[in-house]
């Protein structure tokens, strides 16, 4: 469509034109046997990708539905919440929501989580459950998963929660080498779905703990999801044309392979990173813990990022992404996740230098 905005925000990104066709196959019986069938040809394949041999859910919600699930699902004694940005911040906010104890590791924007601090926190023995955001999205910044992850190990009775919402597919993760108890994503973005399906893996002790939590209610519940899964089934009516266009973005991750996959999206990172420098730009994240996924790029040039956003919509027909919540305007993001190519990444850039020119 010639007045379609292409999308190089940082989610949704794009959909394909053979996603949207593969998500408009007939309707079938959500407790049929074609369900069934649609359900384990993605089955395996996801846990090939989370590196699980455990049941892989498919929840009909964002991925913020999950991160809710799981509290609700595995606070017993107090959350510690590690909050660098927007999305983690927010976590701490949805704990007490649910009625849980819930504290803040609180960072400033844009810098990476300390391990070693949350090994000071869980020495007291006041947590149960940390909360984790892999790859915090607001601010470009990759947090240390494997490094945390140990630290936790430690400690028994405490179970990680790690957000991957804009990581996975994009680099490798572990979840049963890592020693995670719950790992989730989102179909919103490198997987370059539309939104509206949770993925989400779930530990022994994490089932464990769910075991003995009153009042975790239905919809998130994990020993729902256990029992259905088991039939190959959702506990509730599940979004079928978008596990359709599942399957079809699974069909073409897996003929690309997973390490090209890991290999384009470093190779088209590294192609923005390279833009920002030679442009006299800076990183918003700090070198060593920068996202694979999108770039938060610093406004220390002190641009109009909104007459940027403007520009690039009325003469490139390209959405970039202004900044979010408390930088806004501070910075500019341009995500390469998805289905993004050399090709696209470069009219991208091509786009963004003709908009830098007419401000």
């Amino acid at each position: 469509m010639s007045d379609h905005i292409r999308l190089h925000i940082p989610g949704p990104v794009e959909v394909s034109a053979g996603t949207y066709e593969a998500m408009a196959a007939p309707m079938i019986g959500h407790r049929s046997k074609d369900f069934v069938a649609l359900h384990n040809d993605v089955h395996p394949r996801l846990q090939k990708m989370m590196g699980t041999t455990q049941p892989v859910f498919l929840s009909t919600s964002s991925a913020w539905g999950v991160m809710e699930g799981t509290i609700r699902n595995l606070v017993a004694k107090k959350a510690l919440c590690c909050c660098s940005g927007a999305f983690s911040d927010k976590w701490v906010d949805v704990a007490r929501r649910c009625g849980k104890d819930a504290e803040a590791l609180q960072y400033e924007w844009g810098t990476p989580i300390n391990p070693a601090d949350i090994d000071t926190k869980l020495a007291t023995g006041e947590f149960d459950v940390v909360t984790f955001i892999h790859n915090e999205t607001s601010t470009g910044v990759l947090n240390p998963l494997e490094e945390v992850a140990a630290v936790v190990n430690k400690y028994d009775d405490v179970l990680l929660v790690t957000d991957t919402v804009s990581s996975f597919s994009v680099i490798p993760i572990e979840f049963d080498q890592l020693g995670v108890d719950v790992l989730l994503t989102g179909s919103q973005k490198a997987l370059a779905l539309p939104p509206g399906l949770g993925i989400f893996a779930v530990s022994e002790a994490a089932f464990d703990r769910a075991a003995t939590i009153k009042d975790r209610g239905y919809y998130f519940d994990f020993h729902e999801f256990k029992k259905n899964q088991e039939k190959s089934m959702t506990p509730s009516t599940p979004c079928i044309s978008t596990i359709y266009g599942l399957r079809h973005q699974l069909d073409v991750i897996f003929e690309e392979g997973l390490e090209n996959r890991y290999a384009r999206h470093e190779k088209l990172n590294n192609l923005v990173a390279e833009w920002v420098v030679a442009n006299g730009f800076e990183f918003f994240a700090p070198e060593g813990f920068r996202s694979k996924s999108l770039t938060a790029v610093k406004n220390n040039k002190g641009i109009d990022v909104a007459k940027l956003g403007q520009i690039m919509r009325e003469d490139h027909k390209k959405q970039v992404d202004g900044g979010y919540g408390k930088i806004k305007g501070k910075t500019f993001r341009l995500s390469n996740m998805g289905n993004e190519t050399e090709e696209s990444i470069a009219g991208l850039l091509a786009a963004l230098d003709d908009s830098l020119a007419k401000l």
